[in-house]
């Protein structure tokens, strides 16, 4: 099983793959059930409760601006599959080996707990959410790219804690706000309406035109607020 999932995130057609491996293997939930916990495994889709955008990449960058990795934004359409995230254990350094050894800080179809490390991969690409010490483009904060090679790997700027918002939760529960936390700079993952890409801000060619800026803030505030909205989500 844990080859199967390595193998998600190395072909070209990992979508089809994933499902079919789930489908045989696990029983699936529908979004339907808002009261259960996100599982280490399944296929979400973030929205941002300030601005109701939906965490997206593709492959794109923007010039010269930032790094140079993977944009990472926010994006209105939610039926693209530029919006799924796969949930994943965080690094571990041993995804030759195991997707989930014992070390994992998530188990396959396990419900995630508060925060727990996770690390967020983006289906179609396969790079993973990340941060680092580069300024945004726009809101000069921090930036937040999809990073790695295309096989899932990176290292661990990848790693984001759920930070659950309702008093007393013990579990990641899809349809509840929570905040996600980079490990590695201490910023919470971030956007707004005010920081649109715009034909006078990108220019005439801009590939994500009408796109909102991703941004590592340094306080957990609306901007920063957060669901789970639709998924395959997989439980034992």
């Amino acid at each position: 099983m844990t080859m199967g999932m390595m193998n998600v995130l190395s072909n070209s057609n990992s979508m089809l793959r994933f499902f079919l491996l789930v489908l045989s293997v696990l029983s699936v939930r529908s979004n339907d059930d808002d009261e259960g916990a996100v599982t280490c495994g399944s296929v979400i889709k973030i929205q941002s409760i300030e601005s109701g955008y939906y965490l997206n990449s593709e492959e794109k960058t923007l010039g010269g601006n930032g790094s140079g990795q993977q944009l990472v934004t926010f994006q209105k359409d939610r039926a693209t599959q530029n919006t799924l995230w796969l949930v994943r254990p965080a690094h571990h350094g041993m995804e030759d080996k195991s997707e989930y050894p014992d070390v994992a800080s998530c188990g396959l179809a396990e419900p995630i707990m508060c925060n727990t490390p996770i690390r967020l991969t983006h289906l179609d690409t396969k790079r993973n959410l990340h941060s680092h010490g580069v300024k945004s483009p726009m809101s000069r904060q921090q930036e937040v790219s999809a990073y790695g090679v295309g096989d899932g790997k990176g290292d661990g700027g990848d790693d984001w804690i759920i930070r659950c918002i309702a008093p007393n939760s013990k579990y990641w529960k899809r349809g509840e706000s929570f905040h996600l936390f980079h490990r590695d700079t201490a910023k919470f993952l971030g956007t707004t309406k005010t920081v649109e890409f715009t034909r006078d801000n990108c220019g005439q060619n801009c590939p994500i035109m009408g796109h909102l800026e991703a941004f590592g803030r340094g306080t957990n505030d609306k901007y920063t607020t957060f669901k789970v909205e639709q998924g395959v989500h997989i439980a034992k």
